[in-house]
């Protein structure tokens, strides 16, 4: 996960979200997390562009249990997709999603990963086959690496791969996606069950409630003015789309755990996205613009996200004031969101928050 600053602030797929929230409208590509907050980076002066740098960062890296995980098979699961799936083996396991593959790594199962999806790009991930096309599975690539075990979400497909690999033989498991942060413990649990290794879902989820738990803390107690209203937008600039996230969007439980307001959820926004005009972004009127990193630079990144109509009237655009986060990471709602929340809080109270 790579923080990136800009000045002043001092989701799957195109056809499938990885959310379950984003429908038809995100494309999670990359893991990263960059930023343009209320701070500055250290080192730097308020109001001097940070250089977007590429240097990997502790986030970057899984950390798995300490406790080497024995799994306790065959397991008969209920997949999320009405099916009853019996693993047999977790010797070879492909996670087609990058936020199942970061719950199996932290699991202490890594050494039996043996493809990922595109979104899995955290280092003890990278020298893995890809097995997706575009976000498409692959059914030949999932098959021909022989898999044990097969997991996916309610939003992995086409459908036809998900049917080739079952007709194949091989145990797919489907996981219901999350969509907030009470949806951790349960993706954690579900995963370590199909697995057969219950109890280090038990201890990765204890870990992952404490750490969000003492994150949330961070946040500052006594801000100055009312909460930062926070607008999450949906951008890819080659397809002309611009939408506005509301209440289901999926970013809403983790800027209101940072204690900001949801602006677009706020300003009356009860599903997930909408078409971004100067009126619905009046109506939010948000103090600061949460974006995925890759559709800010589809846009041409802070200078031409502020020409689009109706952003640069805002409070945020006015100011500049934007949050930029590579994809993957920031709706991934794993063993790895306190880190998230953490960077999030440090940004939008510089002078305190988010550090422990």
């Amino acid at each position: 996960m790579r923080f990136h600053l800009y000045p002043a602030l001092s989701v799957r797929r195109v056809a499938r979200a990885r959310t379950g929230r984003i429908g038809a409208l995100a494309a999670v590509v990359a893991l990263s997390v960059g930023l343009s907050g209320c701070g500055t980076p250290s080192g730097e002066t308020s109001g001097t562009p940070a250089t977007a740098t590429k240097t990997k960062t502790a986030t970057d890296v899984i950390e798995p249990l300490t406790t080497a995980p024995d799994p306790q098979l065959p397991v008969t699961v209920d997949s999320a997709d009405g099916t009853k799936v019996t693993v047999a083996s977790a010797d070879r396991i492909v996670p087609l999603t990058g936020s199942l593959s970061e719950i199996v790594f932290t699991l202490g199962l890594g050494e039996r990963v043996v493809a990922r999806d595109i979104t899995a790009t955290f280092e003890q991930a990278e020298e893995l086959p890809v097995v997706t096309r575009a976000h498409d599975v692959s059914a030949e690539g999932v098959l021909s690496l022989e898999p044990t075990v097969v997991l996916a979400d309610t939003t992995t497909g086409p459908a036809e791969a998900i049917g080739q690999i079952r007709d194949a033989g091989v145990p797919l498991v489907v996981v219901e996606p999350a969509g907030e942060l009470a949806d951790v413990s349960r993706r954690i649990g579900a995963v370590a069950t199909a697995l057969g290794v219950p109890a280090s879902g038990d201890e990765l989820t204890a870990r992952t409630e404490a750490r969000i738990d003492a994150v949330r803390e961070t946040v500052p107690a006594h801000r100055d003015g009312p909460a930062l209203r926070v607008a999450f937008l949906y951008l890819r600039g080659s397809a002309s789309v611009y939408l506005l996230g509301g209440a289901e969007s999926g970013a809403s439980s983790l800027l209101e755990a940072a204690g900001a307001v949801d602006a677009g959820k706020a300003s009356g926004l009860t599903k997930d996205f909408t078409a971004i005009t100067a009126e619905a972004l009046a109506k939010a009127a948000p103090d600061a613009i949460l974006v995925m990193s890759k559709g800010l630079d589809s846009v041409g990144g802070v200078d031409g996200l502020v020409k689009i109509p109706g952003i640069a009237e805002t409070p945020a655009g006015m100011d500049r004031r934007v949050v930029s986060v590579d994809d993957g990471v920031l709706l991934n709602y794993g063993p790895r969101t306190d880190r998230v929340l953490a960077e999030l809080i440090g940004r939008l109270y510089p002078e305190g928050g988010g550090q422990r």
